[in-house]
């Protein structure tokens, strides 16, 4: 099993007309059901504070403690002003990195995309800010939008929620790369008592050097998984079933268990301090495009999939039926 990649949480297979159907065959991430997933129950309430008994971090039960919508800065004030008043008896907190919060998401679920057994209160089905900026544009942060599961970016000068935590966290989760920090003009400036993903790097360091070959491929060294060097198998956009098909295809041809990756795994390869592509420096890869499919159906409309968008590292979707992006095979 791939370390440091969770399990997206998606279960159920879908056609392209968002048809649930059997997932025998299918290719699917609701058939492979690969990556880390908890056993047992996942969260732990502790008064205002939940454990997630996964990942080892604490949240803030209160899922809005600053009832309104925040700039960037006065989300990172907000929680420089919880441990400066020891805010549930913690001087910790911050303001989570986008994996970090990405991690909480149920790509099986929607409306909202967290876990059903999640005991949260005053949780917005809205976009909440991440400390992590935006590499190819920093006057811009992460975000990650919890009706459905998507991640963007949006200038630090609009507003969105905060939802802090705390923790160091149990290993599972990887560094995001990041290691400078921005003010919202995007400028550089030094990284002590900002808070800021740049700041605090939360997360599993990455190997050095991250990747190696693997005869036909290139072994990610962080999450052992196994991806095609040369990126694009279709060398054109394709729909997502016939993704589905060509990845298919080549493990017929091939074998070794190459599969469509689920967005998880996707997301995995993003270096957050880069873009254009959003990649670790000294990858081999090549014959790389921007745009492309996951296996992961998006919960939110089924007749839709979740897609990574590799320029600038964010996860967004496309029409299932629609020749947009590109097929990138992974395995292990």
């Amino acid at each position: 099993m791939a370390q440091h990649v969770l399990a997206t949480g998606q279960t159920a297979c879908f056609d392209a007309l968002g048809r649930a159907i059997p997932c025998g065959g299918t290719g699917q991430d609701g058939a492979h059901r690969t990556g880390l997933r908890p056993e047992g129950a996942r969260f732990s309430p502790d008064g205002a504070v939940v454990v997630d008994r996964l990942t080892g971090l604490a949240w803030s039960r209160n899922a809005n403690p600053g009832d309104f919508p925040l700039t960037w800065e006065e989300a990172l004030a907000l929680v420089e002003t919880m441990n400066r008043e020891r805010a549930h008896g913690h001087d910790d907190w911050r303001l989570p990195n986008r994996i970090e919060l990405a991690s909480l998401i149920d790509f099986g679920a929607a409306r909202p995309a967290l876990p059903a057994d999640a005991p949260f209160e005053k949780l917005e089905q809205t976009w909440y800010w991440t400390s992590t900026t935006a590499a190819i544009s920093p006057a811009h942060a992460w975000y990650v939008e919890m009706s459905g599961g998507r991640m963007f970016f949006g200038r630090k000068s609009q507003f969105f929620l905060a939802w802090p935590v705390r923790g160091p966290g149990c290993g599972v989760l990887r560094a995001s790369g990041q290691t400078d920090c921005f003010d919202s003009a995007g400028v550089r400036i030094p990284c002590a008592g900002t808070g800021q993903d740049g700041e605090t790097r939360i997360g599993a360091a990455w190997p050095e050097p991250r990747f190696e070959m693997a005869g036909d491929g290139v072994r990610d060294r962080l999450t052992g998984l196994v991806w095609r060097r040369a990126s694009r198998l279709t060398g054109a956009p394709v729909d997502w079933e016939g993704a589905l098909q060509a990845v298919a295809a080549l493990e017929a041809r091939e074998g070794g268990g190459w599969r469509l990756p689920n967005i998880n795994e996707l997301e995995s390869l993003v270096d957050c301090a880069r873009h254009g592509p959003a990649l670790p420096a000294g990858h081999p890869f090549v014959d790389l495009t921007d745009v492309y499919w996951s296996s992961t159906t998006s919960a939110y409309e089924p007749g839709w999939s979740f897609a990574l968008y590799l320029n600038k590292g964010a996860i967004g979707v496309g029409h299932k039926r629609a020749a947009s992006f590109d097929v990138w095979p992974v395995r292990g």
